[in-house]
């Protein structure tokens, strides 16, 4: 039997809707974690469904890195763009790009996505492609794991569309 509590907790992990959440408990008989994966499949499979539509919207978002005594000695900027203004103003959207703007400072990638990859950038595709990065916060993730779940939580298209990073003597 699934409760309304069960409802609740699985919406709170996953962003799904009241119906989802509990159809996924119904599927999985009310385990939560195999509930979670249904959830995050079928996020993953309305993504793709999504992945044409434009995104004109969106954040520039700006990271500093404080490290030692002067600081905001590497910062990094970078568009992240949805298809609303509505979803582009949630605390979700604005961390996720946050969350991407620590990764460059931090990780220093080439390009956005592989297709970006060009024959005389040399390396490791895991470390010149952003989407392809572990995440710096959660090394369970890849950063394209992280827009995907916005993806399925918003219901919207994301993008990560361009960033810059810069650093002081660099």
């Amino acid at each position: 039997m699934v409760t309304t509590a069960d409802v609740k907790a699985l919406r709170e992990a996953t962003g799904a809707g009241v119906m989802d959440a509990k159809r996924a408990l119904e599927e999985a008989s009310g385990d939560f974690e195999a509930a979670k994966a249904i959830i995050q499949q079928q996020g993953l499979a309305s993504a793709a469904k999504r992945a044409d539509r434009e995104t004109n919207q969106g954040i520039v978002t700006a990271y500093t890195h404080p490290a030692g005594k002067g600081g905001g000695r590497i910062g990094a900027m970078v568009e992240l763009n949805c298809e609303t203004d509505f979803v582009a103003r949630t605390d979700e959207f604005q961390e996720l790009a946050r969350e991407v703007a620590m990764q460059v400072a931090a990780m220093n990638p080439s390009v956005v996505s592989s297709d970006e990859l060009s024959d005389d950038i040399e390396g490791d595709a895991e470390q010149l492609v952003l989407l392809n990065q572990t995440s710096i916060r959660d090394s369970s993730r890849t950063i394209g794991d992280m827009v995907q779940d916005a993806i399925a939580k918003t219901g919207e298209n994301i993008r990560v569309t361009r960033f810059s990073r810069f650093e002081i003597g660099g």
